[in-house]
């Protein structure tokens, strides 16, 4: 078994890709690239933690996590990839998306969500899809999170005894455990259809992790042509002398009260 690492390094290197990240954002916006990023995997595996840690200090202007809910009555009467089209980037924009068209080979499938026509029109569409998107000049990255079962497991009981984590549990989490192998199989089918040189999949070992973001974020650097971006000095000006305003008196404003003051 890899050994863990520890929160110290994690740490360190987390701000230094994350400052790398800051630099990449800079250069789609000079250049005018659009990147959408999936993830991808199975329920438990760290994919919206490893999203949080990307996002934290990039501009949600210029990236976007998109994380659709379920589809309404509408949606499942549209070709499928049309609920998501409106979610691609514009010029100088990033796609964070935390699942993606990808629900339909796997939950969609193994959960009977959809009939066995519409999957695999899905595996025949979704490589020609994503070689039109490619080939328009989109970067597009795709990863999966893997996770052992026994892993799994801890974390939905970490889930489910964490009042503030138990909303991340859902039933169809839980039903992950028993179709196991389903989801096993379905990933394995999707990985034959779609794994394709314009966009190949990228696997994420993550049951470690902090292991698995550092991984990740590192590899997601060195897939896209980046280059530090020289940017204009900002002067800040200094304050000029007052004008003569007098502020209202506090009395006169809903004030919040300090409740800060009355912990100890």
């Amino acid at each position: 078994m890899t050994k863990r690492l520890s929160k110290q390094t994690y740490e360190t290197e987390l701000k230094r890709l994350q400052a790398q990240l800051v630099d990449m954002q800079a250069w789609v916006q000079a250049s005018g690239a659009r990147i959408v990023v999936i993830f991808e995997g199975r329920d438990a595996a760290g994919k919206g933690s490893t999203i949080k840690r990307i996002a934290e200090y990039l501009n949600p202007r210029v990236t976007r996590i998109v994380a659709l809910p379920t589809p309404s009555e509408r949606d499942k009467t549209r070709w499928y990839f049309q609920r998501y089209a409106p979610h691609l980037p514009a010029a100088g924009e990033i796609v964070l998306m935390d699942r993606s068209w990808y629900n339909r080979a796997g939950v969609e499938h193994v959960m009977g969500y959809c009939t066995s026509e519409q999957y695999h029109r899905f595996l025949h569409q979704a490589p020609i899809f994503e070689r039109m998107l490619v080939e328009d000049g989109i970067i597009l990255l795709k990863y999966w999170f893997s996770v052992s079962d026994v892993i799994q497991e801890e974390r939905f009981v970490s889930r489910n005894d964490d009042p503030m984590r138990r909303w991340k549990l859902s039933p169809n989490d839980v039903l992950s455990i028993t179709k196991w192998e389903d989801y096993s199989r379905a990933k394995d089918t999707m990985f034959v259809h779609t794994d394709i040189p314009e966009a190949p999949w990228h696997e994420v070992d993550n049951d470690d992790k902090r292991r698995g973001r550092i991984n990740m974020i590192h590899h997601l650097l060195s897939k896209i042509p980046w280059q530090p971006v020289e940017r204009e000095p900002i002067d800040i000006p200094p304050r000029p002398a007052s004008g003569g305003y007098d502020r209202p008196p506090r009395d006169e404003s809903a004030i919040v009260p300090d409740y800060a003051a009355t912990l100890k």
